[in-house]
């Protein structure tokens, strides 16, 4: 606001308004620089300055209605044919993934070379619409093996499952 004020007398071309124009804006970018650079360690010492946080950021725990997705757990038992089948030859739909694996108490995110072993646990999310697809993969995986769909398994479910 002081320089606009200053400004009038140059406007009306008022003898040496320049002059008072200059210091005019000298005092303002003094003032401006001793007060902004001295506000933050006035404020610490008045004990009003608040500490500095982190932004959180929103990590929902499972958003699969939002997602139009499904989270299926599986356990590999003693005589499935799911045992020592690597992930990729589980062939799930594109839109299904084995995420986690806990294997003797210990989880850890699997990988293409990751086999099933017997007591394995393992969490799949899938697409909504590939949930069926994916169960009946993995029923006939495991009753027939990595060549189920081969052998004429078609991972039906039967009255017992």
């Amino acid at each position: 606001m002081p320089i606009v004020l200053a400004t009038f007398p140059i406007a009306a071309a008022v003898p040496g308004a320049t002059r008072v124009f200059d210091i005019v804006f000298v005092l303002v970018v003094v003032f401006t620089v001793v007060q902004g650079g001295s506000l933050p360690a006035v404020a610490r010492l008045l004990r009003i300055a608040t500490p500095v946080t982190p932004r959180d950021i929103d990590v929902e725990s499972a958003p699969l209605d939002e997602l139009g997705a499904e989270l299926m757990q599986l356990t590999v038992p003693p005589g499935s044919r799911l045992h020592g089948v690597y992930l990729p030859e589980l062939r799930l739909p594109e839109d299904a993934a084995v995420v986690l694996v806990v294997r003797d108490g210990k989880p850890f995110v699997p990988g293409p070379e990751t086999r099933l072993m017997r007591g394995d646990q393992a969490l799949l999310v899938s697409a909504r619409g590939s949930r069926a697809e994916a169960e009946r993969r993995l029923r006939a995986v495991s009753r027939a093996g990595r060549l189920a769909t081969w052998r004429g398994e078609a991972g039906r479910p039967t009255e017992v499952d």
